[in-house]
């Protein structure tokens, strides 16, 4: 058997993380993915302490429910339960979505095989634990071990270098937290109330959150749990 699939990834990958925008990720991977049988794309940042598992979706494409329409990501959120099986999942799984009495059902399954959409879900994980996920999925699948290893490392490289993109702030835009919103986001981190913050350092707990929305905003993030695991990669406060 010679290392085509192998090569490629590795040549994606590369391609990937010199990537200065979206759309050249997008490209690599469609570029390695397709000929397998893989036209469904999400990859999005993910947290074991939130309760939606996703935090923010980076890339969504693809006639995910076979109703002839693109699928948006707040959709994908709220109709793919197979997303909560990164939680306990330590490498990359198969899954099948099938139709059950009128109804859309996704099971994790050994391998790909038959008909109806399949894909690979790939956990990712980093310093603070599961980080993101990216899930690709088609019609008649290469489930292949060089296939299954070669798009967990695409997945990876695409994650990781879709959160550098999309969620670093530009230079110039990048500000350094004052010392209280590093207070009040290290002990958020810490899994303080926003009450006992506010009782251990004298302040209401409008300004606590006050401080947190104003680190939300120095740091170009939408919500506190992207500030904190931003603050720690900066070295702003500890992990």
């Amino acid at each position: 058997m010679n290392n085509g699939p192998a090569e490629a990834a590795i040549r994606a990958a590369l391609d990937i993380e010199a990537a200065h925008k979206l759309e050249s990720i997008q490209k690599a991977v469609r570029e390695f993915a397709t000929p397998y049988g893989y036209d469904r794309f999400v990859l999005f940042s993910a947290s074991s302490a939130s309760d939606e598992v996703v935090e923010r979706i980076y890339w969504v494409e693809g006639r995910w429910f076979g109703d002839g329409h693109g699928v948006d990501a707040e959709t994908y959120v709220r109709r793919c339960p197979v997303t909560r099986h990164i939680l306990n999942a330590r490498e990359a799984f198969f899954w099948r979505k099938e139709q059950k009495q009128g109804e859309e059902r996704y099971q994790v399954i050994r391998a790909p095989g038959g008909p109806g959409v399949q894909g690979l879900q790939v956990p990712v994980f980093g310093p603070q634990g599961l980080e993101g996920a990216m899930s690709l999925g088609g019609e008649a699948v290469d489930g292949s071990p060089r296939v299954r290893l070669g798009l967990s490392l695409i997945a990876t490289a695409a994650f990781f270098s879709a959160r550098r993109l999309l969620e670093a702030p530009p230079g110039e835009a990048l500000k350094n937290l004052s010392q209280r919103e590093r207070e009040v986001l290290a002990w958020t981190a810490a899994g303080r109330r926003q009450a006992d913050i506010a009782a251990t350092l004298g302040l209401s707990e409008r300004t606590i959150e006050n401080h947190l929305r104003s680190a939300r905003r120095r740091l170009g993030v939408a919500t506190t749990a992207q500030a904190i695991r931003m603050a720690i990669r900066n070295g702003e406060i500890e992990g």
